[in-house]
């Protein structure tokens, strides 16, 4: 018989040893006096759950890095006398959930390949609900700074939004992101984006801008 785990939690517990043997994960949180009863609709197939995860779900005791943990933080070839090596692993990546149907994204655009630290990124990707029951899906819009004077976050959720598909049905998403809010605060306490290479990541698309400028805002 199929088996689901339902996590009725406020923090996330370890759960490796068992998730295999699952047949679906439920994760309610503390849903108060009528959480029952969502949770009935979503088992029973009445509701399609949509859901994601607002935190990276660890894999392993005190593994505790999230979706914006730097670059040395992942290091799965390291040189040298010393085995330096650190795994960025979780069981659930930040952003994670499924549904009863399906989706899938194409076409990931970027207007402009060449921006200034002054305009705005204009991004559009389009998605189509593959499967048999209508759904709700949040696309999600992550940026990486590839080279910045000061180590970058592997990635940051920069927008989203939620959108409904029936069954075949496909729509095209479409974001805008000012180049400023890309900046990081630098070792003199300022504000700044530094001209270089960004690259958009949408579910597994993804698509590179130059910022042709560095700016101080």
């Amino acid at each position: 018989k199929p088996v689901i785990l339902v996590l009725n939690e406020g923090r996330p517990r370890i759960i490796s040893n068992i998730e295999k043997q699952m047949a679906a994960i439920v994760q309610v949180y503390f849903p108060g006096n009528f959480g029952g009863v969502a949770l009935a609709d979503i088992v029973s197939g009445k509701t399609n759950p949509s859901g994601k995860l607002p935190y990276t779900y660890p894999r392993y005791v005190n593994a505790l890095n999230n979706y914006i943990h730097k670059y040395s933080d992942e290091q799965v070839n390291p040189q040298g006398a010393y085995d330096y090596s650190a795994d960025h692993n979780p069981l659930f990546d930040f952003g994670f959930g499924l549904s009863y149907t399906t989706f899938e994204y194409t076409d990931l655009r970027v207007e402009k390949s060449a921006l200034s630290p002054d305009e705005t990124v204009k991004i559009s990707v389009q998605v189509k609900n593959t499967g048999n029951l209508e759904g709700k899906e949040v696309v999600k819009v992550f940026v990486s700074d590839l080279v910045a004077s000061l180590a970058p976050d592997v990635r940051r959720l920069r927008a989203f939004d939620k959108i409904n598909l029936k069954p075949g049905e496909s729509k095209v998403v479409r974001f805008e992101i000012p180049v400023s809010q890309l900046s990081f605060v630098n070792l003199k306490n300022q504000n700044i984006v530094e001209k270089g290479v960004f690259m958009i990541s949408i579910d597994r698309l993804q698509q590179s801008f130059n910022v042709t400028a560095t700016k101080r805002f």
